[in-house]
């Protein structure tokens, strides 16, 4: 019997480096010998890839609950196209964001309940993708260090619907990711570190 792979996911605002550490413990599962899917949310499969551009453009007025309804939509298609397989197979997926960004933008930033939300995410998905093997949230307690990284990353991407959005926005949000963490009892790195202590921190809790 092939032995299930693990489902790690890695939360926080933007700026605090989820995708550079989503690709580090990538390596060090395969280091490890064992197979390594690196994915990210919106995004995944063609479909959710497609979601994914829209949900990013900030051109695009609409409401937040519709915001609730496509991210849900293309967390559904990654999760029963890959994912899912993926792990009965033995592979570890490695995930930069899950339906806790949804919780923290639109719940907390955007005022949505939280309960629908959760509800939504179970009807889209199902008990193993809303209670992964690990979540683990970084935390970028610097608004002018967040501010820098997300503009230097800017200069390549223009900023997304929620990047642009004010700081009284954004702190809701980060606001939102510590309630998170403390009502889901889930552990929290502080991205104001070096990349590869992070990484380390990270290895220490997901590692058996």
């Amino acid at each position: 019997m092939v032995k299930l792979g693990k489902y790690i996911v890695i939360e926080g605002t933007d700026g605090t480096g989820k995708s550079t550490q989503t690709q580090n413990i990538v390596q060090r599962v395969e280091q490890e010998g064992l197979e390594a899917i690196e994915t990210n949310e919106p995004g995944g499969v063609a479909i959710s890839q497609e979601l994914r551009r829209i949900i990013k453009d900030g051109s695009l007025a609409r409401s937040a609950f519709t915001n609730i309804l496509l991210l849900s939509a293309s967390r559904r298609e990654t999760w029963l196209q890959q994912s899912e397989a993926a792990l009965e197979a033995g592979k570890w997926i490695i995930s930069s964001r899950d339906y806790t960004s949804t919780l923290a933008y639109q719940g907390y930033g955007e005022d949505v309940d939280l309960d629908l939300i959760e509800y939504i995410t179970l009807l889209s998905t199902n008990e193993k993708y809303i209670n992964p093997d690990h979540r683990i949230i970084l935390d970028l307690d610097d608004e002018t260090e967040r501010a820098r990284r997300i503009t230097e990353r800017g200069k390549l991407e223009k900023l997304d619907a929620f990047e642009s959005r004010q700081n009284d926005f954004q702190q809701k949000v980060i606001e939102g990711y510590r309630e998170i963490a403390k009502t889901k009892g889930l552990p929290v790195i502080s991205a104001n570190q070096p990349i590869e202590v992070i990484t380390q921190q990270i290895w220490q809790i997901i590692w058996p």
